[in-house]
């Protein structure tokens, strides 16, 4: 299995912008599906993007789209969240998730590992 541990998170000001990053343990990163989702206080945990094994293909929610990026470097085993123009309500804890395979999903129940998260505030 993988191990995740994310980091990168913070106190920002709306407008600002914050690179998250998810660093893999355990086994070959390369052959694992990517995933960041979100949960705010109250909310149900969300699909932000996801990106697969080789990082050709991505996928972004509605509503970061043209704001964050997802990417990776698997020579570093480690995931990238590059989140620009933050809003107040992108305030969340975010964490990243792994699943074996090439198919890209929205789905959290299709991710089997799952880092702990780091928490990301915006400030209006």
């Amino acid at each position: 299995q993988v191990q995740l541990v994310e980091s990168g998170g913070g106190l920002v000001q709306a407008g600002d912008s914050l690179r998250l990053s998810c660093a893999a343990s355990g086994r070959t990163f390369s052959n694992y599906v990517a995933a960041w989702f979100r949960q705010a206080p109250g909310k149900e945990r969300e699909f932000v993007a996801t990106i697969s094994p080789g990082g050709a293909a991505t996928l972004h929610a509605d509503s970061v789209a043209g704001r964050f990026t997802i990417s990776r470097d698997n020579a570093k085993n480690t995931v990238y969240l590059q989140m620009d123009s933050l809003k107040p309500e992108d305030t969340a804890i975010y964490g990243c998730a792994a699943r074996v395979g090439v198919t890209l999903s929205r789905e959290r129940s299709e991710y089997a590992y799952w880092g702990r998260g780091t928490q990301v505030t915006v400030s209006s």
